[in-house]
């Protein structure tokens, strides 16, 4: 069947008006947040209601098209860029219904497309809290977050997306209706798919709907900005908070590259002049509050931290997390080209990697802005440069080889949160093993025989 007669048969199940063929529309969903090349696809299919997820799939399946599911396209990895100029991208965005919040049991039920800011506010509203924060939360979408298993800022403390999943349900490569987990706090029914789905990259199904488990909101909450002059005293200070049993709510780093590019946009009055500093909250019982706050500036300034400003009220606490969620904007308009990366490495580790990051810098002379999840060991390294200077980009590779290697060596992993896609799937054996590789191909051929779900992303389905 042609693209054009396979149009015209979707059309029927999600009307004309959602079923996208132009070369613009196309184009539109042709790339995502990674510096890769994009790929148009054959058509982008818009569904409104649930039910059409798996008639669509269905019908994709048995014509044998490769399907890319999107949410907002904020991943970092190419996850959403379509596997092909055959492929068709599947938009999940208008499926956006937060069906329940609920008070007695806390939990919220929400449709694929539901924007994770949304589904923060609407929790909020009823005097509860849904921890997960991803940097695109104000665009993301709740399938999507599933499928990266995405973190955050709030990481360290309450965790990621995969511990607020409750249950799940999806539709299968062939359009078969799955359901996983349950409202209930326990939950031992058949195999945790839910489980399955989370971090799969839409490789193995289509969400369609999450039960996700919900919190009290902290009673109390305290920020500070800890100012060092030296890089290691900073990575060594996130350590030894912890090991003081402190865990902060967020613990952010930012080195001087990123903290005079974000305060030269935002105004804000930065300390210049600083190696890195530390954005810390820590939130909880009035009491625990203030305890912990006296127990951190003094590890704080134990470690050399030359200034601890404490955030006075709300406005100058929000000032703070500006700084940090203006990181990777900033950074991104300094070149015309931004390869942020997410290598994750123990706290203790932390210190040896931001030593590994400088001297990478050095050694391929480039410039590396770092901040990042300093308290769960999530840095962002992000190379300015422009991809058009193909000498450049040629050190630029070497240099995330180089990044990998030594992440990996310090006990590390490829990816914290921004996922494997097509940017990282060369390094995963390094990380896994051969027999990793086989078994993850065998259980997508398990389920997905003709390899039309995302085909190319993690373990590439066509090699």
């Amino acid at each position: 069947m042609s693209i054009e007669a396979l149009a015209k048969d979707i059309a029927k199940i999600i009307g004309k008006e959602n079923v996208l063929t132009k070369d613009a529309d196309r184009q539109s969903y042709s790339y995502d947040s990674a510096v890769l090349e994009p790929v148009i696809p054959a058509m982008v299919v818009r569904p409104t209601e649930v039910e059409q997820l798996g008639l669509l799939t269905k019908r994709f399946y048995d014509a044998g098209v490769p399907m890319t599911v999107r949410g907002a396209g904020t991943n970092l990895s190419g996850g959403t860029i379509p596997d092909s100029t055959d492929s068709v991208v599947i938009l999940t965005n208008s499926l956006n219904k937060v069906l329940e919040i609920n008070e007695e049991d806390l939990y919220a039920v929400v449709e694929t497309g539901v924007v994770t800011s949304v589904l923060a506010a609407a929790a909020a509203k009823k005097n509860l809290f849904y921890p997960p924060d991803p940097g695109s939360q104000s665009i993301s979408t709740i399938g999507g977050n599933i499928a990266e298993n995405a973190g955050g800022l709030r990481g360290l403390k309450y965790g990621v997306t995969k511990d607020y999943v409750m249950g799940i349900e999806f539709f299968d490569a062939e359009g078969e209706f799955i359901k996983s987990g349950a409202r209930t706090v326990k939950c031992v029914t058949g195999y945790n798919l839910a489980g399955l789905m989370v971090q799969s990259e839409g490789t193995l199904g289509i969400i369609s709907k999450a039960i996700l488990k919900l919190v009290p909101p902290p009673k109390a909450s305290k920020a500070m900005m800890a100012v060092f002059d030296d890089l290691i005293k900073a990575s060594e200070a996130v350590a030894a908070i912890i090991a003081a049993h402190v865990v902060p709510c967020t613990m952010e780093f930012l080195d001087n590259t990123t903290i005079v590019m974000v305060d030269d946009y935002t105004k804000i009055g930065l300390p210049r002049d600083a190696a890195a500093i530390l954005l810390i909250e820590l939130d909880g019982h009035p009491a625990q509050v203030e305890d912990e706050t006296n127990t951190t500036i003094e590890v704080l300034k134990k470690c050399g931290a030359t200034n601890v400003v404490l955030a006075k009220d709300q406005a100058e606490k929000m000032k703070l997390w500006e700084a940090r969620r203006m990181a990777l904007p900033v950074l991104a308009r300094a070149k015309p080209t931004t390869v942020l990366e997410d290598a994750t490495v123990p706290r203790s580790k932390i210190p040896d990697m931001m030593r590994g990051i400088e001297s990478v810098a050095n050694k391929y002379n480039l410039t590396i802005g770092t901040f990042g999840h300093a308290g769960d060991g999530n840095l962002h390294p992000t190379i300015l440069c422009d991809k058009r200077d193909k000498a450049e980009f040629h050190r630029v590779e070497e240099a995330i080889d180089d990044l990998f290697d030594i992440a990996l060596k310090l006990g590390g992993t490829l990816s914290g949160e921004h996922g494997i896609g097509t940017a990282k799937a060369q390094w995963l054996e390094k990380e896994t093993s051969k027999g990793t590789i086989l078994f993850s191909k065998k259980l997508r051929k398990a389920l997905d025989p003709k390899s039309l779900l995302n085909p190319t992303k993690q373990v590439n389905m066509y090699e």
